[in-house]
C-alpha cells in the first residue's frame, strides 16, 4: 500500500507502533524494512524523512486490522 503526504511523522510512527503485525517500509531498492524496530524508525526519520514531510512511502503491513488502522491514519490523520 501507498502512504501519502505524511505532515506529521512522529504520529505516523505511533500508528506503526499500535499495529500488532510487522509493519514494513519498502525502498525504491526493493528492500525491506521493519518499521516496528525502533532503530529502523530513527534511521528511517534521518534518511527519508529530513526535511519533515513525506510525500509518498510504500509499505507492506500483514494483519487485517493493521492495513485498516494504516488506511484510517493516511485518510483521517488518526
Amino acid at each position: 500500500m501507498k502512504i501519502q503526504n505524511i505532515s506529521d511523522v512522529e504520529k505516523f510512527f505511533k500508528v506503526v507502533d499500535e499495529c500488532k503485525g510487522t509493519v514494513e517500509l519498502v525502498s525504491p531498492e526493493g528492500d525491506r524494512i521493519n518499521l516496528k524496530s525502533k532503530l529502523a524508525q530513527y534511521v528511517s526519520m534521518a534518511s527519508i524523512f529530513s526535511n519533515g514531510y513525506i510525500k509518498e512511502l510504500e509499505l507492506i503491513a500483514y494483519d487485517k486490522e493493521d492495513i485498516d488502522r494504516l488506511i484510517k491514519f493516511m485518510y483521517q490523520g488518526e
